[in-house]
């Protein structure tokens, strides 16, 4: 692998370079994966084998209809095909997604899956950012967020559960309750993509749920569940009405023959699929508590089958990334370019304990100086918290008429402040973020500080008064009706209909949020749809989302006590 591997990086379009381009640039041997959330124990070798014998027919001959795919699917999984469309890859059912149904905004919170707040910028609908508190272990609190889409008008929301990239997770029972509360959106959709590799909860899908209502969408990935990202397959489910629509626009053969195999495999090998998905559990258990005992590392809790984890004050992501691969040989997903995070992150693919073991050692080596090149924390007073890498952001920013973190939201005319930072925590040197606790090291001696002789005190001075100035009157804002949300502005159509109006939300202890979140940002309603280019009236700008800055370290455990994990695919279940 070449010394200078940053170049790599920044010549892709994605996040990271693709393997085949590492392996390219290499020996001919691709490195330790711990990037690409893929599920490694299945397909089994067995499965390798038998795809490897019918190479020949597989990329020769021409697939069967993607209606023939699909049904076989929804034999598998007991679905009706009419509520399904299968696409080449969840990116391409997001894609039409927002070409169909997303009209002028969508609201998503941040950090998440980069195409849910790329895809609609793209096309230029308005994107309001909801901002995941660090404070609360980006936890995801379902009133709040309801709150936020009210005071903002929008049109449509997207829910991730698990979250990518922290792994946070969200029960059914809360789901259902935000999808009824959302029922007069154009649509609601909920990304299910990890939910397998779940086990907080015994069945968390609402699939079914989805089935019956008129605006939601469930969308469920293969390639990540299968360990086949390179196969590009994934599938959503709704009500016939919206599936039929989006079904309509895929083409004919958007499935190849890998996707047609490995479906009319899957039926011979559910027990061998949901062994799979056990070992990943296990082994996120192991590798977290791993990772926690790294010193300054915190580790977020998940339900994926990845970990965010928070590298030590001083070093940056990038900087541990390059090295990790240029002298360990190991692949890790560096979070500067998502909204809503920054180089202090790492998105780690949960890998067998061999794997985990030689991460470890290399981030060791790495953050602590015990390699030829020295420690990458080499500012450990800065107390830097976000990088100036994030490229991402700062495009956006652009994009949006950047004026700064404070500024971007007064030269919008919307008035509303960043949202709360955490109560201050204790500093650590320097005056940066907390520093925390090495685990098992000798904490230093501490020291007396010399006496100085006391000094003559001057008379004291009178305190000049401050002249008064003029203050604007502000503007009075409806207050919401308590457990009730604010109806949306009228959306301008040429024959407008009412909407119905929104059920009340229960409090917010009913969602079972897994932490507490911040206070609900206070914000003026939307007005109607924002122009082109200009900043979104009261809705989350990119230099907002940077801006935010949780400093509260969260708890670095898991989910103990779980014994069961949901059986979503209809392949059977076991215990943990």
């Amino acid at each position: 692998m070449p010394d200078n591997v940053t170049s790599l990086f920044r010549s892709t379009a994605a996040h990271s370079p693709s393997m085949a381009a590492l392996t390219r640039e290499s020996d001919g041997a691709g490195p330790v994966d711990f990037c690409i959330p893929c599920n490694p124990y299945f397909p089994t070798p067995a499965m390798f084998e038998e795809m490897a014998a019918r190479l020949r027919d597989i990329i020769t001959y021409y697939p069967s209809s993607a209606d023939t795919i699909t049904a076989e699917l929804c034999s598998l999984l007991q679905l009706p095909p009419q509520c399904v469309a299968m696409g080449n890859g969840s990116t391409e059912l997001i894609t039409w997604i927002d070409h169909l149904l997303v009209r002028e905004s969508l609201a998503v919170p941040v950090p998440t899956f980069g195409r849910w707040t790329d895809q609609p910028m793209e096309t230029g609908k308005r994107v309001d950012m909801f901002p995941l508190q660090e404070s609360s272990g980006f936890a995801l609190d379902l009133a709040q967020y309801a709150e936020f889409i009210r005071a903002r008008g929008t049109r449509v929301a997207v829910i991730c559960n698990p979250n990518n990239p922290d792994g946070g997770f969200l029960h059914k029972h809360a789901v259902v309750q935000f999808m009824d509360a959302m029922a007069d959106l154009d649509l609601v959709v909920i990304d299910e993509s990890f939910l397998e590799f779940a086990d907080a909860e015994n069945e968390p899908s609402v699939v079914q749920e989805a089935m019956l209502r008129p605006n939601v969408i469930v969308l469920r990935s293969l390639g990540k569940n299968f360990g086949l990202h390179g196969i590009r397959f994934g599938y959503l489910v709704a009500n016939p009405a919206l599936a039929g629509r989006v079904r309509s626009m895929l083409p004919k053969w958007n499935l190849n023959s890998f996707a047609e195999h490995v479906v009319f495999m899957l039926k011979e090998h559910g027990a061998e699929y949901a062994q799979s998905l056990h070992q990943v559990r296990r082994d996120r258990m192991d590798m977290s508590g791993q990772l926690s005992s790294l010193p300054g590392l915190t580790v977020y809790p998940s339900q994926g089958n990845f970990l965010f984890v928070r590298l030590p004050v001083g070093a940056e992501g990038t900087v541990v990334r390059d090295r990790l691969l240029t002298e360990h040989r190991i692949l890790v997903r560096e979070c500067g370019n998502k909204i809503g995070s920054s180089s202090r992150f790492l998105r780690l693919v949960v890998r067998p304990q061999v794997d985990v073991r030689r991460l470890v050692t290399g981030l060791e080596q790495v953050l602590y100086g015990t390699s030829r090149r020295g420690a990458a924390v080499s500012e450990q007073a800065t107390g830097t918290a976000y990088s100036s890498g994030t490229a991402a952001v700062d495009r956006l920013v652009s994009q949006t008429n950047g004026a700064g973190t404070r500024g971007l939201a007064q030269a919008a005319g919307a008035g509303m402040p960043l949202p709360a930072a955490a109560s201050a925590p204790a500093v650590g040197p320097g005056g940066g973020m907390p520093v925390p606790a090495a685990a098992g090291l000798p904490q230093p001696e501490p020291q007396p500080v010399p006496q100085e002789a006391p000094r003559p005190q001057p008379a004291p001075q009178p305190v000049p008064q401050p002249v008064p100035v003029p203050q604007p009157v502000p503007v009075p804002q409806p207050q919401p009706q308590p457990q009730q949300f604010p109806q949306p502005a009228a959306y301008p159509e040429p024959a407008p209909q009412p909407a119905p109006a929104a059920p009340p939300l229960a409090p917010a202890a009913a969602f079972a949020a897994p932490a507490p979140a911040p206070a609900p940002v206070q914000v003026p309603p939307a007005t109607g749809p924002t122009p082109p280019g200009v900043p979104a009236r009261g809705g989350l700008t990119a230099a907002q989302v940077r801006g935010t800055d949780g400093l509260s370290m969260a708890p670095a455990t898991g989910w103990p006590g779980a014994q069961s994990w949901p059986d979503a695919a209809g392949m059977g279940q076991a215990a943990g």
